[in-house]
């Protein structure tokens, strides 16, 4: 896992969170609260999935999706704070737990980063990167 964390609250702006990600090459990251405690994750999915219409809505009325206007309108989307845009229910892995299943949880959520806890604190963040590299370097020393 990775103990040096970028984190932020729910009162950041979208702006300020889109310009970490973009220049740090960041997908995501926790949200937390004063105490450190996770209180949702912010990711790139979040704040472009909120460009995008209702889909049913669009279905319904016949309308066709305007693409084009939709990346013009980006800049509404970065006037918004990242407790307008957050998954608040977040799933979490405890720093003894066993790699693949911490690997299981996010494969059977879809998710490729998942935030390491002890009693709801943050301690770290685990990508599928990491999982990675940590079964390679075990492979390799099994094998020597």
């Amino acid at each position: 896992m990775c103990t040096d964390v970028r984190t932020c609250n729910v009162d950041t702006p979208i702006k300020e969170i889109a310009t970490v990600m973009c220049f740090n090459k960041i997908s995501g990251m926790p949200v937390v609260d004063a105490e450190n405690n996770v209180v949702g994750i912010i990711s790139e999915k979040d704040i472009l999935c909120s460009m995008f219409p209702d889909m049913k809505e669009l279905v319904d009325s016949g309308a066709k999706a305007d693409f084009e206007g939709m990346e013009k309108d980006y800049t509404s989307v970065l006037g918004k704070t990242v407790g307008d845009l957050m998954t608040s229910v977040v799933a979490s892995v405890s720093p003894d737990m066993p790699i693949l299943r911490a690997a299981s949880m996010m494969w059977i959520r879809k998710i490729r980063r998942i935030p390491v806890t002890e009693n709801n604190k943050l301690v770290g963040i685990l990508s599928m990167g990491d999982v990675h590299k940590a079964v390679f370097q075990e492979s390799l020393l099994l094998n020597n």
